[in-house]
């Protein structure tokens, strides 16, 4: 029996190329997104980092704005909407993390102001005790 040694006609190869490619896109739309449980608890920790730190009460804005996002990606999860919880928590971490900062930043703020206040009296003091 002799093989067959001609090379396939165009069409052939076209729809080869066609029903493969075809597959690589029913494959990918049917593939849907994995729950985003690690980014989930990331955000979580920021958020209990950022009330740690005193966020909600240094930067109530943007802590409430993390907390809210957090919950809104929890009930996202909640109803398998992946990609949406993934964004919420994703947003819901930066907020949390510029609450934490906000925060530190008033506190250190706050304790520079005292220790000039206490440099001030402990100069007038010197200068008291001097005349």
């Amino acid at each position: 029996m002799m093989k067959n040694t001609y090379p396939p006609k165009s069409n052939q190869v076209m729809l080869r190329i066609g029903m493969a490619v075809s597959a690589v896109v029913l494959m990918a739309g049917c593939a849907s997104n994995p729950a985003p449980t690690e980014q989930m608890a990331v955000s979580r920790a920021a958020v209990s980092s950022a009330l740690a730190a005193g966020g909600n009460q240094f930067a109530p804005v943007q802590f409430k704005s993390a907390s809210d996002k957090l919950a809104a990606a929890e009930r996202a999860m909640a109803d398998k909407d992946y990609e949406l919880a993934l964004r919420l928590a994703e947003q819901a971490e930066v907020d949390a993390k510029l609450a934490a900062e906000m925060a530190r930043s008033t506190k250190a703020q706050r304790a520079a102001d005292a220790l000039q206040d206490d440099i001030r009296v402990l100069r007038q003091e010197i200068d008291r005790q001097s005349k």
